[in-house]
């Protein structure tokens, strides 16, 4: 096809131009036909092989971060391995847990670029999934019953490199790694906040992190947004203990 373009065109570059125009005209028709050709390309292919492609490049994407999680503290714990095996298979099903498998055995003695891969799921990533997907690192790494410093240090790197404002990301760290005054971290407050800060940090928190705003996302994630919502409110609740609201 790009050669009988590249003909018509360079016809039409000689009746214009003459022979310069019929060498230019030719040249612009081979691109052009090439062009041509991978757009017919992109419509023959069935939606359904885009859809598995770029299924699969989520979830490479999605394993290569969980595996750097798994790795920060030196070593690949049973608890985090099931945690992360049970949520591959969840969302992605058996084959997708196999694959999933197979990426961290590969990645065990190779080094991550954290970069590249949080910069490709910023691009392709609503802001939303971003949010469940910084929740289920920090899952792993808490699946052991301890977020240690190291795992802690690099979900701080990652975050930024997710595009993840710094009061989201200490909320959602606020809920698995305790600190003083974590209650008002969740809620994105210092703990010098009046009550009507409290109240209206807490209406705003509530509002963006209620899990029917991820309801399409599928029942799963819908849940893991329930126990962040709920995490919110018994924050609220401890602070209104504590202040007597």
């Amino acid at each position: 096809m790009a050669g009988f373009i590249a003909i018509i065109v360079a016809v039409i570059g000689y009746l214009v131009a003459g022979f310069g125009g019929a060498i230019l005209g030719y040249f612009l028709g081979l691109s052009l036909g090439a062009f041509i050709e991978w757009l017919v390309n992109m419509a023959s292919t069935p939606a359904h092989d885009q859809q598995t492609t770029g299924q699969r490049e989520f979830l490479k994407n999605l394993v290569i971060l969980a595996a750097a999680i798994m790795k920060a503290d030196g070593k690949i714990k049973r608890n985090e391995l099931m945690y992360a095996r049970r949520f591959f298979r969840e969302h992605f099903g058996e084959a997708g847990e196999r694959e999933a498998l197979a990426i961290i055995r590969d990645l065990l003695n190779k080094e991550i670029n954290v970069e590249g891969v949080c910069a490709r799921i910023r691009y392709n990533m609503q802001e939303q999934a971003r949010v469940q997907l910084l929740y289920f690192l920090f899952g792993i790494a808490g699946a052991d019953g301890n977020v240690c410093a190291r795992e802690v240090a690099l979900l701080d790197r990652i975050a930024p490199l997710l595009g993840l404002d710094d009061t989201t990301y200490r909320s959602i760290k606020s809920m698995f790694y305790k600190e003083v005054d974590s209650a008002y971290t969740i809620l994105g407050i210092p703990a010098t906040a009046t009550d009507e800060e409290v109240k209206k940090a807490y209406r705003k928190a509530a509002l963006e992190h209620h899990p029917d705003r991820v309801g399409y996302m599928g029942e799963n994630i819908r849940k893991a947004a329930g126990e962040k919502f709920a995490a919110i409110n018994a924050a609220y609740e401890k602070i209104k203990r504590d202040r007597g609201l």
